[in-house]
């Protein structure tokens, strides 16, 4: 375990220098008269070098954990998907994607880690908008279930296959893995989300449609929270 944490570790350490050096260079892109396509390039470069330094950043957090430096505490979740879904907004409508957000939890505060929520959230909409084609929607929901509040993220794409959905069944996902059916994709944003999940003693796991496929998390409800 020690050996992967190290990897880990000195994985993100390397990827994390050039990606920084590819979003300045973006940046100081200074055209006099800047044509539209060659805005739009450097935007999307700005874009696409961000959220690879994100997940570098999430991956650095995977080898931390167990260092026992992200606290537990209550949290509005309604605010940390208010956040995500404002990151992720431009990405949504660039690539013409949809995003029907719906909040229906009385429970306002859970138990968590802001952070690591946040990443879980956002890998799990960028999950939707990749594996969503052209003028498909994507669901974010919150619900209460029982004594949790279960945040689920709904797509539209191919079929999960049977060996993912059981890691995400079983609450964890051992390693990234590619895909089937769903291009471009390592499995890197689950399995942080996983390992992020498991972290909080949050339950974890997927639902397979015919129609795709819900990602879904469960946090126990705040006890403040209970005592109002």
């Amino acid at each position: 375990m020690e050996q992967e944490v190290n990897g880990i570790l000195v994985a993100a350490h390397e990827l994390k220098a050039p990606l920084s050096v590819l979003r300045q260079l973006a940046l100081s892109f200074d055209f006099e008269e800047p044509a539209p396509s060659l805005e739009h390039i450097r935007s999307e470069m700005v874009s696409v070098s961000e959220r690879a330094i994100k997940q570098v950043n999430d991956l650095t957090k995977i080898a931390r954990l167990e260092d026992g430096l992200f606290t537990m505490e209550p949290v509005s979740v309604r605010a940390v998907c208010d956040d995500v879904t404002r990151e992720l907004d431009y990405l949504f409508r660039y690539n013409k994607r949809e995003l029907f957000v719906k909040y229906s939890n009385k429970a306002k505060l859970v138990t968590a880690n802001r952070d690591l929520l946040h990443s879980v959230v956002y890998n799990f909409l960028l999950n939707a908008m990749h594996y969503s084609g052209e003028e498909t929607r994507s669901e974010l929901c919150i619900n209460d279930c029982h004594d949790k509040v279960k945040i689920s993220v709904r797509d539209f794409g191919p079929a999960l296959p049977m060996d993912v959905w059981r890691e995400m069944k079983r609450g964890w996902i051992k390693k990234p893995t590619s895909i089937a059916m769903r291009p471009g994709s390592s499995g890197l944003g689950l399995y942080i989300a996983s390992k992020f999940s498991r972290y909080m003693n949050a339950n974890v796991g997927a639902v397979r449609h015919r129609d795709g496929t819900s990602f879904f998390i469960e946090l126990p409800v705040s006890t403040q929270a209970r005592l109002f």
